[in-house]
């Protein structure tokens, strides 16, 4: 449990915020607290898909990437400040007084899965730049978290060039700053860093090898203080100087966090209170010094809610509250490089990293870091070598093949960073048009997507998190194999060349400490060639999929568009077919596939499906006419044999379903098994009610197969009546309450009966369904209370708000369940925040009008 101080429900006074700083209030001799977030989670989408796959391990949420939105990426966009009653005072955006970088490739998945969330963090870094003339909380982020001291020249580049790009987009400004993945950085990093535009980045003090006061014009330089084992001073911005570079711009601004305070917050329960925090960050403070001193501290952005529950709120507070009552000012890196530019210079080590003692050791070699002591890392070194050589051969595909289709391949591939932001026709029309060589037709069109689709996954194999940790096995290896495997698919549609042999060879060198994968190439065999998906799996996907549910015309399936020419199906006893010929397109590269199928329900979980590429209309009317008139005999050994020699002898059964929509088939043909046995149940506990009631009420030991029989029965009852429910609401939205006021009574009376007979009852939807009814009766009953609203009618729709909202959250703790009223929570704060007639709910919300 968090523990924060008490908080004042009117008249507290507000923290300096980091917008209320500015030159003129700027003051040399105070104390200014930056607190850094990095925010980032390594890619996890199949590359096949262009989407995240459930991961089990993520339970109950369908990924880590959701689950890390519900316990940090939100909690921080709508933070809690609350009193001793657990009561919510205030919800503020974390993000406005935080610096803080989110990996490109998180912010999309972010755009896309919660909205709400992803601009309240662009909100947040907009609101600080209008407070202070453009210097806002945010920062870039290299692409794809490489390490960028292993990368070559042009990956730097490119990986630079695509984190400011993809950050321009989002936040509609240029980055003053950027995050280097694993703050690992050398001398050539700076150099494009320089060259691109980047005022400043952020180092750990290990990575700084000496420092000096800045020569002034006229004087003699000052002797260099060595401060090689983590000795510098973190309370003050250093400029780094790399000479040689053109135009006079030879230097770079760095940050460095202080490393004590900031590992106590990874590692330590430094988190668990406001005070405390704000306690260890005070110990920082230089009390014989006159300027100005910046407490600075950075951690990985997940801690904040993910990695410490409930020190987003913590944070909060600190922010909020506590620093103000110290008398520190809250500031971003940019505002404080605007205050305060550096008076010192510094002199950085070689090629360092944050999370690696030996340099950059930690992505290349077996040093040991991530270990734990228990297995060996032996396997990094040859991966690496592996992913090199593989590099270096699509570099040799790319610069050949695409010299035919660009002006200059490189620049297109720096370019390319605008389509994957945005994949619409307009886009890619305006990039061929900047880029092309020559008008280039539908297929080079296609060809040339290819080709800089097999770059970006080239990139992404180097992924700093396939090294990271303690196996070659683990996701974060075997995602960055799956990037390999699909730039050397695509190579191989462009130039017809396999590589794949010769890297599956190399990966063999790398030595796996789990026995049954041996090497890197038992874990390619297992774990990637077992997710790659081709056309002909997307087309039995569809065509099986179809048979349960209604497609339209044109169906978006994850990365593919399918459109269908023709379709038919039919239904004979327990059998049922379908035919049809089918279009698809990649909405990624544009390749164009025609396909014809045969698929047939055997029943149970037997499936035949037939896929073969479209010849003509006269082969596939041939086709489809013999399959009907073998179905039509009512023959299944027969209709099988017509489909293999009709449609390909090589056929797809379930398996090759996309695990998600197996799982929802196998669910659907297990429907009618499962309701014969909740007949069953209900049947049993209908007809031993009373035996049930008596053993309660003599407080014996109930026969658990009757008790079994109660719980499987109310529980149906229950999520019945919610589904009911659901349905009816789904087809009116107005006046929710009274429509669901019949529905409540039942359900509070099962409740009633379930508590009675101590049951333990499985309702798997039923938080999210009643949640949602929450909110949308919230929604309703503001939406009905305009600011205007004279008084009396406010009151009046207390009543019934109050009434129906109440029953509503007493019914999901009478049924055992733990609802989750933060969304609630964030609208109606919102709302009060804006209107002078407020319905009082807040008590019944758990927040504080």
């Amino acid at each position: 449990m968090v523990n924060f101080h008490s908080v004042a429900t009117s008249g507290s006074q507000e923290s300096m915020s980091l917008s209320e700083i500015n030159v003129s209030d700027a003051k040399s001799s105070e104390v200014y607290v930056c607190v850094h977030g990095h925010f980032y989670q390594p890619p996890r989408e199949n590359p096949s898909l262009e989407a995240v796959e459930r991961q089990p391990s993520a339970a109950p949420y369908h990924d880590w990437n959701e689950r890390i939105l519900k316990e940090s990426y939100r909690p921080n966009a709508f933070a809690r400040i609350m009193d001793h009653q657990g009561q919510v005072v205030k919800i503020i955006n974390n993000y406005e007084s935080i610096s803080f970088n989110i990996g490109p490739t998180l912010m999309s998945w972010l755009a896309r899965h919660d909205i709400e969330t992803y601009r309240r963090i662009l909100e947040a870094d907009k609101r600080s730049c209008d407070r202070n003339n453009g210097h806002g909380n945010a920062i870039a982020q290299v692409y794809n978290h490489m390490i960028l001291p292993l990368a070559n020249e042009r990956d730097k580049i490119t990986q630079v060039r695509w984190g400011i790009a993809d950050f321009r987009k989002r936040f509609n400004r240029d980055p003053e700053g950027i995050w280097l993945a694993e703050t690992a950085i050398d001398q050539a990093t700076l150099r494009v860093l320089i060259q691109e535009g980047i005022k400043f980045t952020i180092v750990a003090p290990s990575q700084v090898k000496r420092c000096r006061p800045m020569v002034r014009q006229g004087d003699s330089p000052e002797e260099w203080h060595e401060v090689g084992g983590g000795q510098i001073d973190p309370t003050r911005p250093y400029r780094c100087f790399v000479p040689g570079l053109p135009n006079g711009n030879d230097y770079i601004d760095i940050f460095v966090y202080d490393g004590p305070i900031s590992g106590d917050m990874g590692f330590s329960n430094l988190l668990e209170s406001s005070q405390s925090f704000a306690d260890r960050l005070s110990q920082a403070i230089r009390g014989d010094r006159q300027e100005a001193q910046l407490i600075s501290v950075a951690t990985d952005g997940e801690t904040f809610g993910h990695h410490r529950g409930g020190a987003e709120r913590a944070l909060a507070y600190a922010l909020n509250h506590e620093f103000s009552d110290r008398g520190w000012h809250i500031v971003s890196y940019a505002n404080y490089l605007n205050l305060f530019p550096p008076t010192w210079e510094l002199e950085l080590k070689p090629v360092t990293a944050w999370s690696c003692a030996h340099g950059v050791e930690r992505w290349k070699n077996d040093c040991g870091c991530g270990g734990g002591g228990e297995w060996h890392q032996k396997w990094r070194a040859p991966l690496r070598d592996a992913l090199d050589w593989l590099r270096d051969e699509l570099t040799e595909i790319y610069e050949v093949t695409g010299e035919e289709l660009f002006k200059d391949p490189w620049a297109a591939r720096n370019s390319y960073i605008d389509v994957i932001c945005d994949r619409n026709p307009r886009t890619i029309e305006q990039f061929f048009n900047q880029h092309q060589h020559h008008e280039l037709t539908s297929i080079e069109r296609t060809d040339a997507l290819c080709l800089l689709e097999m770059q970006r996954h080239a990139m992404l194999m180097y992924t700093s998190c396939g090294w990271f940790f303690e196996e070659i096995s683990r996701p974060e290896g075997t995602q960055i194999l799956r990037y390999a495997a699909r730039a050397i698919e695509l190579a191989e549609e462009i130039c017809g060349e396999s590589l794949e042999a010769d890297f599956i060879a190399k990966l063999s060198l790398a030595p796996s400490n789990i026995p049954q994968f041996k090497n890197g190439a038992g874990v390619y065999h297992h774990q990637v060639k077992s997710a790659q998906i081709s056309i002909e799996q997307v087309v039995a996907h569809y065509a099986m999929s179809s048979l349960f549910h209604h497609h339209h015309r044109e169906q978006h399936l994850y990365c593919n568009t399918i459109t269908h020419k023709d379709y038919q199906k039919q239904t004979m006893g327990a059998l049922t077919l379908a035919l049809g010929q089918v279009t698809v397109v990649s909405e990624i590269t544009q390749v164009k596939a025609n396909y014809t199928f045969a698929v047939c329900h055997l029943g149970g979980q037997e499936f035949i499906c037939g896929i073969q590429p479209f010849k003509n209309r006269l082969a596939y009317s041939r086709a489809k006419e013999a399959v009907l008139q073998a179905f039509g005999q009512g023959s299944m050994v027969h209709t099988i044999d017509t489909i293999q020699a009709q449609f390909g002898e090589h056929t797809f059964n379930l398996q090759q379903l996309f695990s998600e929509e197996r799982q929802q088939i196998m669910q659907l043909l297990s429907q009618n098994t499962l309701h014969q046995l909740k007949q069953l149940y209900h049947q049993v506990y209908r007809e031993n009610y009373g035996v049930l009631m008596t053993f309660h009420r003599e407080q014996m030991d109930v026969p658990r197969e009757l008790q079994v029989a109660a719980e499987i029965t109310l529980s149906q009852r229950i999520m019945d009546v919610l589904r009911q429910l659901e349905q009816d609401l789904s087809e009116i939205d107005d006046n929710i309450l009274s429509i669901s006021t019949g529905y409540l009574g039942e359900l509070e009376g099962i409740a009633i009966e379930a508590n009675h007979l101590r049951c333990h009852l499985n309702l798997p939807t039923a938080a999210t369904l009643l949640e949602n009814l929450i909110l949308q009766a919230l929604r309703q009953v503001l939406r009905s209370t305009p600011e205007s609203s004279p008084l009396d009618c406010v009151m009046a729709i207390n009543s019934t708000t109050i009434q129906g909202i109440t029953r509503l959250i007493h019914l999901g703790t009478n049924l055992g369940l733990n609802l989750d009223l933060s969304k609630a929570q964030e609208v109606y704060y919102s709302y009060i925040q804006n209107c002078q007639s407020i319905p009082n709910i807040g008590n019944a919300l758990g927040i504080i009008d």
